[in-house]
C-alpha cells in the first residue's frame, strides 16, 4: 500500500520502506541494548523509558483492535506513571524490589537507570540536575557517560 503511518511516527527512522533497523528501534534500545547508547538516537528518544509503541499507536489498522479484559495484565498502579528521579534513584536492590514480578525486571537496573537518564536529558528540566549529576559517579560506566550526556542538557 501506500501507507506510511508507522515511518513516518519512528522517533529514530529506525522503519524505512520493507525494512525495520532494530538498531535503531527505542523498544530494543530501551529493553534489550544493554550498553551506551549513539548520542544520535538519545536525542531522539524523548521520554521513552521501557519501549515505545509509536509506529503500532500511528497504525490506522489499530483503530480494530479489542482492549482486554484480564485484570492479571493490567499494569500495577504503581508503575503506570513512575518519576523520572525514583527511576534514576533505584540501587540494585531496591530495583528487583520495585519492579518484582513485572517483565521491566529483565531489564536491569544499569540500562533502566540510563534510560531514565536519557528521558531526563530530553525532558530539559533544570530541576532534574542534582539527580543526573550524582549518577555520574555511578559503578556501572554507560550510567556514568549518559548521566554526563543528561546533565549537559539540563
Amino acid at each position: 500500500g501506500t501507507c506510511t503511518a508507522c515511518l513516518d511516527a519512528c522517533p529514530t527512522g529506525a522503519i524505512t520502506p520493507y525494512q525495520m533497523d532494530a538498531r535503531k528501534c527505542i523498544s530494543y534500545l530501551t529493553i534489550e541494548h544493554k550498553g551506551p547508547i549513539d548520542e544520535g538516537l538519545m536525542a531522539n528518544m524523548g521520554n521513552h523509558v521501557y519501549g515505545c509503541d509509536d509506529c503500532l499507536a500511528a497504525c490506522p489498522w489499530t483503530k480494530f483492535t479489542v482492549l482486554h479484559t484480564e485484570p492479571n495484565f493490567l499494569p500495577r498502579v504503581e508503575l503506570t506513571a513512575p518519576r523520572l528521579a525514583d527511576i534514576a534513584g533505584l540501587d540494585e536492590d531496591q530495583f528487583r524490589q520495585v519492579f518484582a514480578g513485572s517483565p521491566v525486571k529483565r531489564t536491569r537496573r544499569n540500562p533502566m537507570v540510563r534510560n531514565a537518564l536519557i528521558a531526563m536529558g530530553n525532558a530539559q528540566k533544570p530541576n532534574l540536575r542534582a539527580v543526573a549529576l550524582a549518577l555520574c559517579e555511578d559503578i556501572d560506566d554507560t550510567v556514568r557517560q549518559t548521566a554526563r550526556w543528561a546533565l549537559e542538557r539540563l
